[in-house]
């Protein structure tokens, strides 16, 4: 029995959770709200902000100046009733989020005021071409030879100095240990 309770409160918390937090597609696509592209930046670059809320052939004044870039104007530009407007976010900006708004002016737009946020960053978001790594080839030239040179043959002559040295020092201890006389 306490299975199914468990799956039926499974089942609830994650139904509430969705009804709960809204989504990012509905957060983006909320009618008459400001538009900032891109809406993460990083220092110096330049923000395009676009709204709706001013109605056909409306303006307004943005203001930028919670990240330090002041004052703009957005204008209509484009045939689908936005007003557009752009700003530098300074080279001093601190990473962080900031509200910037918008203010609509001109007939029928009333004294409207949308507002977005702005995200800055230190780390770029620009896609950065991935470089495979590429992999060390041939011998390293430290000056000391190694057991896998690259002659087989010095190699094995190598091997063979060495056995013929603890050969001979095998025999010489061996003869000391006795007593005997070189």
């Amino acid at each position: 029995m306490r299975t199914p309770r468990l799956l039926t409160t499974a089942a609830l918390a994650v139904a509430s959770a969705g009804l709960l937090a809204p989504t990012a597609a509905a957060v983006a696509a909320a009618p008459g709200g400001l538009e900032i592209v891109p809406a993460t930046v990083t220092p110096g670059s330049t923000v395009t902000v676009n709204t709706t809320a001013c109605g056909s052939g409306g303006t307004a004044s943005g203001d930028a100046s919670a990240v330090g870039a002041g004052t703009f104007t957005l204008a209509p530009g484009t045939p689908d009733e936005k007003a557009t407007g752009r700003f530098k976010v300074p080279p001093s900006a601190q990473p962080g989020t900031y509200e910037i708004v918008a203010k609509c002016s001109g007939s029928g737009a009333g004294s409207k005021q949308v507002t977005g946020d702005l995200i800055v960053t230190i780390t770029s978001t620009a896609a950065v071409p991935q470089q495979r790594p590429v992999a060390p080839k041939g011998h390293v030239k430290t000056g000391v030879g190694g057991a896998l040179g690259p002659d087989p043959v010095q190699t094995a002559a190598g091997v063979a100095a060495l056995a013929v040295a603890a050969a001979g020092g095998t025999w010489l201890l061996h003869r000391r240990a006795r007593g005997d006389r070189i």
